[in-house]
């Protein structure tokens, strides 16, 4: 079997070679010419896989080592007998580190108690399910919206967005890109939307750029109807709003998700949907070590109580270091993305000394103690 994979999918060289012949490309180099006698392709977000790229070539499988499918064309794809797999949830727990050290980060600039606020999460999957279960542990009150959810298993567990917009000191949305039909996403968060919350939120996008309209966004900090935005999700990327890009609490490259944990399990994901697509039987294939980092160990027995939690997700993952290059250097979006250091979630970390009553929060969000 012929297999064209990205060449910046990591853990993936001399792992794939395992299910077959495997050339490797850059995304941007993957054209209809190139992908013409493949039968899988193993890819990311780079190119969109639509009629004029995938028209008259061999391509069986679309692999995409992502959760979104948003660069595919499935439509087009489902009615000429292309296949497509994604790998929902594989950045879940990353996301939801990006989300917890962030509102950590609001609440130490703006001076509030987390345990005081309610955050609405607008889209409860595989990330918002986590941001959720994660908030609640910080002590904040949680409101829950997702229609489509709501519509299969009831109100109990839900509220309406209005609500959201009335009673949330923080939105984050964790929402695909729809951008047509009843449960449409894009632009959720536009003029109208942030003229009518009554809180003045904080704004979290680290889900799909589109969701919130930019422009609206800017005009909301201006007119003081919002307090302010953490972005990693832009329109228009890599060309971001520099405007928007300054007034930003926290701004990063759209790498919310990029720990290695999420990449890992993003690619052993893909392997698994080539390996049953194709029918291969390949069993107990061997996977790259995801490496530690550099210091695991985190030692919390000098460090107030009351800051522990936030100096240990910190030393897991610091938003500000990102922050501070982004805004120095837009033009490097990109390339910021391709460089990314290595990120590991909470599994890979000890903490030692910390206080007892803090310690059952590092446990249950998977820290080693």
């Amino acid at each position: 079997m012929k297999i064209l994979a990205d060449a910046h999918i990591p853990y993936l060289k001399g792992v794939a070679e395992q299910f077959g012949e495997v050339e490797y490309l850059p995304g941007n180099q993957f054209t209809r010419d190139t992908i013409r006698e493949k039968d899988a392709l193993i890819v990311r977000t780079v190119t969109h896989f639509d009629e004029e790229i995938l028209s008259g070539t061999k391509v069986k499988l679309i692999c995409s080592a992502t959760i979104g499918f948003d660069h595919i064309d499935t439509a087009w794809c489902d009615t000429h007998g292309i296949a497509w797999r994604t790998a929902p949830g594989c950045n879940a727990a990353s996301v939801e580190q990006y989300v917890t050290a962030c509102l950590l980060y609001l609440s130490k600039i703006h001076q509030f108690k987390l345990n005081k606020k309610t955050i609405g999460i607008v889209g409860v999957g595989n990330v918002g399910g986590k941001v959720e279960v994660a908030c609640k542990k910080l002590g904040m009150r949680v409101l829950l919206n997702d229609p489509p959810r709501e519509e299969q298993e009831g109100s109990a567990l839900f509220t309406d967005i209005e609500t959201i917009q009335r009673e949330a000191d923080i939105i984050t949305f964790h929402t695909p890109l729809i951008k047509v039909g009843q449960y449409k996403t894009y632009h959720l968060a536009d003029d109208h939307f942030l003229a009518s919350v009554e809180r003045r939120p904080f704004i979290i996008n680290a889900a799909r750029g589109a969701i919130t309209d930019n422009q609206a966004l800017k005009k909301a900090i201006y007119n003081g109807n919002i307090a302010g935005v953490v972005i990693d999700c832009w329109e228009n990327e890599p060309e971001i709003d520099r405007e928007l890009l300054q007034l930003a609490d926290i701004a990063t490259p759209h790498i919310a998700g990029y720990s290695a944990d999420g990449k890992w399990t993003a690619t052993k994901m893909s392997l698994e949907n080539l390996n049953k697509f194709f029918n291969l039987n390949i069993k107990s294939p061997h996977y790259q070590e995801i490496p530690s980092p550099p210091k695991s160990i985190i030692n919390l027995q000098d460090i107030d109580p009351e800051q522990q939690l936030q100096h240990a997700i910190w030393h897991t993952y610091d938003p500000m270091t990102e922050t501070a290059a982004l805004k120095s250097s837009p033009e490097k979006f990109y390339w910021f993305r391709s460089n990314y250091p290595l990120r590991r979630e909470y599994p890979a970390y000890t903490v030692l000394g910390s206080n007892n009553r803090i310690l059952p929060i590092f446990l249950s969000l998977g820290f080693q103690g």
